[in-house]
């Protein structure tokens, strides 16, 4: 049974960021307009898929991707394992009480206070994740994904993060269908 890729809708960060540029400083980018009607337009194309359960990277454009998508129709779980390759102030978090206030129907105890990399920080307050940090956190994440016996499984994330598993840069609200290695016996 297959797992799907759905990219987050376009982001606040996605609308205004231009490669080369200096970062907006838009930390944990929310939805655009555009990026909310692309979700509520990826509505239509999951309802066939058999999807059975949601797992939502804690970033708030994933989050408010996943419930546009699926709103409670599903059962959501938040994950940090495929959480953005933080570069940008976008990928930087908020603490579990802050995102429990904002999404109350979600769980975010199980989170740590801060779920995203830390390290030395830049100028505008970003501590850039290591590559090697990023590539052994997205071997992991997939390693998990093989034990998932509930399928079909909706993974909502990011550009990086699914570009890591799969080779290709997803667009704002692409689906791709994925298929996890299987566990060694």
């Amino acid at each position: 049974m297959p797992v799907y890729f759905i990219r987050h809708g376009q982001s606040e960060f996605n609308a205004t960021f231009k490669q080369g540029d200096s970062d907006p400083l838009i930390f944990d980018a929310p939805l655009t307009a555009k990026g909310i009607r692309q979700a509520e337009e990826a509505r239509a194309l999951v309802a066939d898929l058999g999807i059975r359960h949601v797992i939502t990277s804690p970033l708030t454009r994933a989050i408010q991707t996943t419930l546009r998508i699926f709103g409670d129709s599903l059962p959501i779980i938040v994950n940090s394992g495929h959480r953005e390759l933080l570069i940008h102030s976008c990928d930087v978090g908020r603490p579990p009480e802050e995102l429990q206030r904002d999404f109350p129907d979600l769980s975010f105890a199980h989170l740590d206070e801060i779920w995203w990399h830390q390290g030395p920080e830049n100028g505008d307050g970003v501590a850039k994740e290591p590559e090697d940090v990023f590539v052994n956190r997205m071997q992991a994440f997939s390693r998990s994904l093989a034990e998932i016996v509930d399928r079909p499984v909706a993974i909502v994330g990011h550009g990086n993060a699914f570009r890591a598993l799969t080779g290709h840069m997803m667009e704002n609200c692409e689906i791709h269908r994925y298929q996890p290695a299987e566990p060694p016996a």
